[in-house]
């Protein structure tokens, strides 16, 4: 017996940066997936290793049972039903298991989410033989919420496979969690998310749980559901960015402009209000639709350009905001900024003909391109044999 889970990512449609300084925030689900097979080996078979097989970076891994007892074993047993944060010298111990591994330089961030995968999988089920598959069809660090989408697609496998949940395995298709047993899952890869990030907001790993979307504000998150379809174009500009300068910069241009930096973070958060409202009310008709999308492509370049003001954008970013704009489309960076990807919305009206010609275009420069559904189901398993 198998199990797969599958989490989605996340996007931020507004709020981003301006939600460190009290401004509600809005994220949501897409419909691209992070994929974790779990599969524990018949008795017959068990040769005392712990494989994690990472399909997409054609990596893959090995521990002895006997070794990641050693490492863990004086920081208690396991308790599926009782998250827990990884002790500090835990994590030391970990880490050691992992430069054993001698991961290839360019894939060396990935060595605090094996971390986690490690202490996760004491927790949950002990010393015992395993096989763990993961592949995703997210870009990693380009701000759609790949690490929570891990730790939560390998919290919901894990837990899948445990008696704290009640699955019905013999239903092959995607199955949905109860609220308790999301809530268990969320918790979970939450200490995922702090080993990997050290102070993560919860915004990713809930979206990535729950799916649909998340308002934010002040250490609150409120779930919602949108009641008309969206569709967005995601391109990646394939620029890293570094997340702590960017926040940093924004804190250095408040001090330079405080009055004017206040008003930016008070025009975000009715930004963010309205677009809440607006994803909420209900379309009666197609006219009544296009007003919608009409209306959230406005607030989508309004909040682009607040973000401009921030000092956030990127050469990367204008780049794709001009492309799109000359096919009367609205775009907005996603995330930190200084590069990683851009939304932009399609709306429903549009023909495909001149989505595959923007596409076409942005891929010309260089960038990654794909149409994703916005404000999805989260967390599902599927059993296999």
């Amino acid at each position: 017996m198998e199990v797969t889970a599958r989490a989605p990512g996340k996007i931020i449609l507004s709020g981003e940066h301006a939600v460190v300084h009290g401004s509600t925030s809005v994220a949501a689900s897409i419909n691209r997936y992070t994929y974790v097979t779990f599969r524990l080996p018949p008795s017959s078979e068990c040769d005392g290793l712990l494989i994690l097989h990472l399909k997409d970076m054609g990596l893959k891994f090995s521990w002895p049972i006997d070794r990641i007892k050693e490492a863990v074993a004086n920081f208690g047993s396991h308790t599926p039903l009782g998250p827990k944060s990884c002790p500090k010298e835990c994590v030391k111990c970990l880490a050691s298991l992992v430069e054993e591994q001698q991961i290839p330089e360019a894939n060396i961030a990935i060595a605090s989410g094996i971390i986690f995968f490690l202490w996760l999988y004491t927790c949950i089920h002990g010393y015992r033989s395993a096989t763990v598959t993961v592949s995703s069809e997210l870009p990693l660090g380009s701000g759609l919420g790949s690490s929570a989408a891990f730790c939560i697609s390998l919290s919901g496998a894990l837990l899948a496979q445990s008696s704290s949940i009640s699955l019905d395995p013999r239903k092959n298709d995607w199955l949905a969690f109860d609220e308790s047993e999301l809530d268990l899952v969320n918790k979970w890869a939450f200490e995922g998310e702090k080993i990997i990030h050290g102070k993560p907001s919860g915004i990713d790993n809930t979206v990535s749980t729950y799916g649909h979307m998340i308002k934010f504000r002040s250490g609150d998150l409120t779930r919602l559901k949108s009641s008309m379809p969206l569709k967005m174009m995601i391109t990646n500009t394939r620029v890293g960015r570094n997340t702590k300068a960017l926040v940093a910069g924004v804190s250095e241009r408040i001090m330079r402009h405080p009055d004017a930096m206040t008003s930016v973070f008070s025009a975000v958060d009715s930004i963010s209000n309205e677009l809440v409202m607006i994803i909420q009310s209900t379309a009666t008709d197609e006219i009544s639709l296009t007003e919608k999308e009409e209306k959230l492509e406005e607030l989508i370049e309004m909040n682009q350009g607040l973000l401009q003001c921030m000092g956030v954008s990127h050469a990367s970013i204008e780049t794709v905001l001009q492309t799109t704009l000359k096919y009367k489309l609205s775009s907005k960076l996603t995330g930190a900024g200084g590069g990683g990807c851009v939304l932009t919305l399609l709306p429903t009206l549009l023909s495909s003909t001149v989505i595959d010609k923007v596409m076409a275009e942005l891929k010309s420069c260089g960038f990654e391109c794909f149409t994703a559904g916005i404000g999805g189901n989260g967390v599902e398993i599927c059993f296999g044999s």
